[in-house]
């Protein structure tokens, strides 16, 4: 599998996932660049070879093993694939989508990027028409387009779904539906091969595939990398932070934070009325909350899977403005901001009540990024390395458990104290 033209790894990008495959693409172009030239310096020394030659060779073997009669790009240059597999996509006034392949996926392992929570108007229909999609209108389109994939005869399908749809439908306690095992089936049944997530809302979803691998990857390092932007963790100045875990559902990626960090972690108790369904940010079914733990006069560091229209987090850190916390600061690996979530952390934000929300670009939501309270942190590169690490048979190890490069991080932020003071 070589990194250079022609190649045949493949994305295609659903209507709600176009922008952050854009962004995944352009990693990958500059990591297979700089995978290319690695090798061909490494292969060049240890064959003392002509690093032109080489190149002029490497694309010889290339045009040889493809089945592609007209071979495209330089013969002695590094040509750079392209990835995107274009696609057209159809709406129809009745609702319906169809997905029509413009380009050959015989024989190639398909990535499909789909954001089912991208709630901002799509054009289509060559912008003919715009259209806000439902996360079930993202979740049909997927799946007529992974049925047109898997019947243009793709080697592999590969979903890349930074937010699992139905996701929070993973347990039953009445007579309901397991709507996020229903999904799991579904994909499989199709042909899918593997999905990629991230910080998927229960690890027990993994349990309803039976041969599809689930990748569930974590945004912990790029959340860190830029809390140490805003909060001084070292030196002199050390700011006294501690991590709280905003519900018991959390406390598991609080810890992993808290032991990353070697801070203290205290935990939010919340007393709930469950006959009370959520409609927006400011109706809770809360009664009330008590602190296992102390944040007076520190930074208190909370962290979660996702929001939607943001109630239980508003209280949550209003509380802890109450009991004393210097600076509030919450980190969101899946942003929704459902609602009128925005309008009213801009009215929190102006009350004082938190300090920043940190929040990935895996779901796409640019009116986040203008407001002063939200910092933006890009996943795409993460996505982009453990696409490379699938397609070229690499170990996952190192970027599924990342504690050893946020080790790395916090010391470089302690090195770089030291170096100042």
């Amino acid at each position: 599998m070589p990194y250079s033209e022609p190649t045949n790894l493949g994305v295609i990008a659903c209507p709600g996932g176009a922008a952050f495959a854009d962004e995944v693409i352009t990693h990958l172009r500059h990591m297979y660049k700089h995978r290319f030239t690695l090798k061909n310096d490494v292969i060049s020394k240890r064959y003392t070879l002509d690093k032109d030659k080489l190149i002029k060779d490497i694309n010889f073997r290339n045009d040889m093993v493809t089945s592609d009669l007209v071979v495209r790009g330089a013969i002695d240059k590094y040509r750079a694939p392209d990835f995107k597999i274009n696609t057209a996509f159809t709406w129809f006034a009745n609702g319906e989508i169809k997905a029509e392949l413009m380009d050959s996926v015989r024989g190639k392992d398909i990535y499909i990027f789909q954001d089912a929570e991208n709630h901002q108007p799509i054009e289509m229909n060559g912008g003919k028409n715009v259209v806000t999609f439902s996360v079930n209108d993202h979740v049909m389109t997927l799946l007529v387009t992974i049925d047109a994939v898997q019947q243009a005869g793709a080697k592999s399908i590969t979903l890349v779904l930074p937010a699992f749809p139905y996701s929070r439908q993973h347990k039953k306690k009445g007579r309901e539906g397991l709507t996020a095992a229903l999904l799991c089936h579904i994909y499989e049944m199709r042909g899918v091969d593997r999905v990629i997530t991230l910080d998927i809302h229960s690890r027990e979803i993994v349990n309803a595939f039976n041969t599809t691998h689930l990748e569930n990857l974590h945004a912990s390092y790029q959340v860190i990398r830029e809390l140490t932007k805003v909060v001084n963790l070292s030196g002199p100045d050390k700011e006294d932070l501690v991590v709280v875990s905003p519900d018991t559902g959390a406390i598991d990626r609080n810890k992993f934070y808290a032991t990353g960090l070697k801070v203290p972690l205290a935990m939010i108790y919340k007393e709930r009325d469950y006959s009370v369904v959520t409609q927006n940010a400011k109706q809770t079914n809360i009664k009330s909350v008590k602190l296992l733990g102390d944040v007076k006069g520190k930074v208190a560091f909370l962290a979660d899977d996702m929001l939607g229209t943001g109630g239980t987090l508003l209280k949550a850190m209003q509380f802890l403005q109450e009991q004393g916390a210097t600076k509030v600061i919450a980190a969101i690996s899946l942003p929704f901001f459902t609602g009128n979530a925005i309008e009213l952390f801009d009215e929190a934000y102006k009350n004082g009540q938190f300090y920043r929300i940190i929040g990935t670009n895996a779901v796409y939501h640019p009116e986040l990024k203008e407001k002063e309270w939200f910092i933006s942190t890009n996943v795409s590169g993460l996505f982009a390395n453990v696409i490379t690490r699938i397609h070229h048979n690499q170990s996952l190890s190192d970027l599924l458990d990342n504690r050893t490069i946020i080790d790395k991080l916090i010391k470089k932020s302690d090195d770089t104290e030291e170096t100042q003071a």
